[in-house]
């Protein structure tokens, strides 16, 4: 493993689009504009900041409009959103979103789960959304499902991922993010895809996705990384999931990613205090205990104060010299 000696990498936060939508309570409108502010501040290169879908479909973020039009905007900062359709996009439109992030599947049995349409059927939705933001000189990125594996379908073959690369490449979108929908990944697949899909178009923006469901997280970033990567998806806390995909837990967890990745030279621009401090706040949100390591056990260097009676232990460990100093 090489340092990073001060590289600059980027990372996103989707714990208030991927993760609220997974909470069976409703975040307050009020909280999630002050807590999307909070981490406007900690250095993200984008915050995912809610979904355009409809109210039915995923009530947690009803009030994405809302929410959208309140938060303060951070020079630096993009916003994005997911936008699912053309009603959707008109709706993003008016919130003066600063992205599009587009989602279908590489599996054509979970995108059928998913989004209830074959990958044809949601390739032209999506090239309509793609041609609405296009014309309001929006950029798009558009985020691939399972890519490293389907928990219905097993593997992907790689030459289907690069396909649907392709075809949105040629349609003009600005990003791909490979994501790891169930936590199917492992390392050495990581870097041939991710290597691939960079050599194969240079010119698109590539963000890596990953979810810890098998304890994988962390090495599939440093693996993604080794391969050329510089943009990453995280959710503080370690919060989200997909809700149509068997066994997707929570999203790799920002802190922990930002821990690691400092430890080891990488510059990820962010606050790791300010993060801890925010996941903190976020548990309060959702009300239940978050699957992050560092905001509970924080950075390496965390110092804590030896027992009470430390005093006593070093005075008899000076007497033990003494004794046995004695002839």
């Amino acid at each position: 493993m090489q340092s990073g000696h001060g590289k600059r990498l980027y990372l996103n936060e989707v714990s208030t689009r991927d993760g609220f939508q997974m909470e069976s309570r409703f975040i307050p409108t009020d909280d999630k504009v002050a807590f999307i502010n909070r981490l406007s501040d900690l250095g993200y290169a984008k915050i995912e900041v809610t979904s355009f879908t409809s109210a039915k479909a995923i009530p947690a973020l009803q009030d994405g409009e809302a929410v959208m039009q309140r938060i303060a905007r951070r020079p630096g900062v993009v916003y994005t959103a997911l936008v699912p359709n053309a009603r959707g996009a008109e709706r993003a439109l008016e919130s003066r979103i600063e992205e599009f992030n587009v989602v279908m599947s590489t599996s054509e049995t979970h995108n059928l789960v998913n989004l209830r349409m074959t990958r044809e059927q949601s390739f032209r939705q999506l090239s309509e959304v793609i041609t609405l933001a296009q014309s309001a000189k929006v950029p798009v990125n558009v985020s691939l499902s399972c890519v490293f594996g389907c928990p219905m379908e097993g593997e992907v073959p790689l030459e289907v991922v690069l396909g649907w690369i392709d075809r949105f490449a040629q349609r003009g979108v600005q990003g791909i993010t490979l994501c790891d929908t169930t936590g199917m990944a492992y390392p050495t697949q990581v870097q041939e895809i991710c290597a691939t899909a960079l050599l194969r178009q240079q010119a698109l923006d590539f963000t890596a996705h990953f979810h810890n469901t098998r304890a994988m997280g962390l090495v599939n970033t440093l693996a993604a990384v080794e391969s050329g990567i510089v943009r990453f998806d995280g959710s503080l806390g370690g919060i989200g999931g997909c809700p149509y995909a068997p066994g997707a837990t929570g999203n790799v967890a920002t802190e922990d990613v930002a821990h690691m990745l400092a430890c080891i030279g990488y510059d990820t621009g962010l606050n790791l205090d300010g993060l801890i401090a925010a996941a903190a706040e976020l548990e309060q949100l959702v009300e239940h205990a978050l699957p992050a390591q560092v905001s509970r056990a924080g950075h390496r260097l965390t110092r804590h104060a030896p027992p009470p009676d430390f005093s006593a232990i070093l005075s008899r460990a000076h007497e033990r010299d003494i004794l046995e100093a004695q002839p």
